[in-house]
C-alpha cells in the first residue's frame, strides 16, 4: 500500500516519477526472482497480468481553462498547447490550479489561469488519482465583462428580465464556494450533460421523456439561487465548443403581475415569446431563472377554492403552456427555486426532471465553509499569525482521520487551531449558509482590537457571536 498524501501535499497536482507498468512487481509477486526449473517437464510460466490501472477505463477529469481578458487566441490553438503540457508532465490530479508554465510562450501570453475540476469525488473514495487513469478534457473559455441588461417596459412597469452574457466575470469562482454534501453539485452537471445529449441525438420524446426543467427547493439562506446561476455558468464553460453562445435570462416575477384583470396572463406570453426568439438560434445555449417560482406557478387548487384570484389561473396556464413549447427547443434549460414546495401547482411540479432538496447545511458543510472563510481571512491579512500564515487547514474528512491517528508535539497546535474550527462548526447548528458566510464579519466587528487578530483568539470569538446569533432567531 502506498502512504496516503497528507492534505497539504495534495493542495496541488505535482510531477510525479512512474516506473513502466511491465517492469512494476505486481501485486502477489515477490521483489527477487529465482532461476526457473530447466527440463522437459518444467511448465510454462503464466504471462503476468495488466497493471489494474491500464485494465481500467480512463477517468474524465475536466481541465479549465480561463483566457486573459486581452487574448485573441483562437481556442483551439490555447487547447491543443494545453493538451500538450498536461501530456509532457507525469502528475497527480486534485482538484485546484495548475501553475501556468513558464517556458510555453502560447500559454504565457493567453492564459490567465488553468484549473482541474472534479477530481474530487474520486480522490475521496481512491486516495490519489493518477496521471494514466485520467483523461484530461480542456475546456476553454474568456469570461464577459458586461454586467446584467435589463428589458426594459414601456409603460414604466418593472423590467420582466435581467439578462448576462456567459461565462460572467460576475458569476466566476461562485460554484467552488457553494458547498454542499452528497454530490448535488455533480448531480446537476449529470442531468445537464444528459439532457442535451438526448436532445442531441434525437431521442424520441414521446419514448423516453425529459422537459429540462430543474427545481431545487428548500428553506431560505440555503443558496438555491446562487447554485442555479453557478451551474448556468460551469454548463457554459463545458458546452461552449457545443454552444459558442450563452445567455442566462432571470425573470423577474413580480413584474409578470398587472393591475389591470386578465393581462398577467399575457405578460407570461410575452415574456416567453422573447426567449423563444433567443432559443432560435441554434449555437446559443439559454438558460431561464426563475426564482421563487411558487410566486408564478402556485396551486390551482387554492384559486378554485376562492383564496387566490382566478387571474393567478391564468398566470399558471400560461406559465405551463409557454414551458410546453419551449421542451421543442434543444437548447434552452429552465432553472427554478421554491421555499415552498408545497404552494407550486402538481403540474409544475411534475414537469420537472430534478426535484432536489437543498437543506441547512450539515456539520461537514459547515466546517468547510468555516475554513474556506478563514483561509480567506488569513489570506487578506485579517487575520495574522506567523505560525498558521500559510497554513492550509485539513478538509474534514482528513482532520477525523488525524483526530484518531497519533499526532507528533510539532503539529499539536495546528491541530487544537483545527479543533477551534471544528468547535465553531459544531456551534453553528441551525444556521443557513448565508447566515456562515456572515459570520467571519459579525465577529470581526464584535472583536475589541480588530487590527492583527490571531487565528485562535478569532475562532474564541466566533463561538461567541453564533452563540448569540442563534439565540436570536426567531421560533
Amino acid at each position: 500500500m502506498p502512504e496516503l498524501m497528507s492534505a497539504t501535499e495534495m493542495s496541488a497536482p505535482m510531477d510525479i516519477s512512474v516506473p513502466n507498468p511491465g517492469e512494476c512487481n505486481l501485486p502477489g509477486q515477490d521483489a527477487v526472482f529465482s532461476e526457473p526449473p530447466v527440463g522437459p517437464s518444467a511448465p510454462p510460466p503464466p504471462p503476468p497480468p495488466p497493471p489494474p490501472s491500464l485494465s481500467e477505463d480512463k477517468i474524465l477529469v475536466s481541465v479549465e481553462v480561463l483566457l486573459k481578458p486581452s487574448s485573441t487566441a483562437r481556442a483551439d490553438d490555447v487547447r491543443s498547447a494545453v493538451e500538450r503540457m498536461l501530456e509532457k508532465r507525469s502528475m497527480s490530479y486534485t482538484d485546484g490550479p495548475i501553475p501556468v508554465p513558464m517556458d510555453d510562450a502560447v500559454l504565457v501570453d493567453n492564459v490567465e489561469r488553468i484549473c482541474i475540476c472534479d477530481s474530487d469525488v474520486w480522490v475521496e473514495k481512491h486516495d490519489v488519482l493518477l496521471f494514466w487513469q485520467v483523461k484530461p478534457v480542456v475546456h476553454v473559455f474568456q469570461l464577459s465583462e458586461e454586467g446584467p441588461c435589463e428589458e426594459l417596459s414601456n409603460d414604466g412597469q418593472l423590467a420582466s428580465f435581467n439578462e448576462w452574457i456567459l461565462p460572467a466575470k460576475e458569476f466566476d469562482g461562485m460554484w467552488e464556494s457553494l458547498i454542499y454534501d452528497s454530490g448535488l453539485k455533480q448531480r446537476l452537471l449529470r442531468y445537464a450533460a444528459s439532457a442535451l445529449l438526448f436532445t442531441e441525438k434525437g431521442v424520441n420524446p414521446f419514448l423516453v421523456s425529459w422537459n429540462r426543467i430543474v427545481l431545487l427547493h428548500g428553506p431560505p439562506g440555503t443558496g438555491k439561487t446562487s447554485l442555479c446561476k453557478a451551474l448556468a455558468q460551469k454548463l457554459s464553460i463545458r458546452f461552449s465548443s457545443r454552444y459558442p453562445q450563452c445567455q442566462l435570462i432571470e425573470v423577474n416575477a413580480h413584474s409578470l403581475f398587472s393591475k389591470w384583470f386578465s393581462e398577467s396572463g399575457k405578460l407570461v406570453a410575452k415574456l416567453f415569446s422573447k426567449i423563444q426568439e433567443m432559443v432560435e438560434e441554434e449555437n446559443n445555449l439559454v438558460f431561464v431563472l426563475i426564482d421563487e417560482v411558487e410566486s408564478l406557478a402556485a396551486a390551482r387548487k387554492a384559486a378554485l377554492s376562492g383564496s387566490e384570484p382566478s387571474d393567478s389561473i391564468r398566470v399558471v396556464n400560461a406559465l405551463l403552456t409557454q414551458m410546453d413549447k419551449l421542451k421543442s427547443s434543444p437548447n434552452v434549460i429552465i432553472l427554478t427555486t421554491s421555499n415552498i414546495t408545497a404552494a407550486i401547482d402538481i403540474a409544475f411540479v411534475d414537469r420537472a426532471d430534478i426535484k432536489a432538496y437543498v437543506g441547512p447545511p450539515t456539520l461537514q458543510a459547515r466546517y468547510e465553509i468555516l475554513r474556506s472563510c478563514l483561509v480567506e481571512l488569513l489570506r487578506s491579512g485579517i487575520l495574522s499569525d506567523s505560525e498558521f500564515q500559510d497554513c492550509d487547514f485539513p478538509s474534514f474528512t482528513s482532520l477525523r482521520e488525524q483526530l484518531n491517528s497519533l499526532v507528533i508535539p510539532e503539529a499539536a497546535p495546528r491541530l487544537n487551531l483545527c479543533k477551534q474550527l471544528l468547535a465553531a462548526a459544531e456551534a453553528c447548528e441551525g444556521l443557513s449558509g448565508r447566515s456562515l458566510r456572515k459570520l467571519p464579519f459579525l465577529t470581526h466587528a464584535a472583536l475589541a482590537n480588530p487590527f492583527g487578530c490571531e487565528p485562535g483568539k478569532f475562532l474564541h470569538k466566533m463561538i461567541e457571536t453564533t452563540r448569540r446569533e442563534c439565540s436570536e432567531i426567531p421560533d
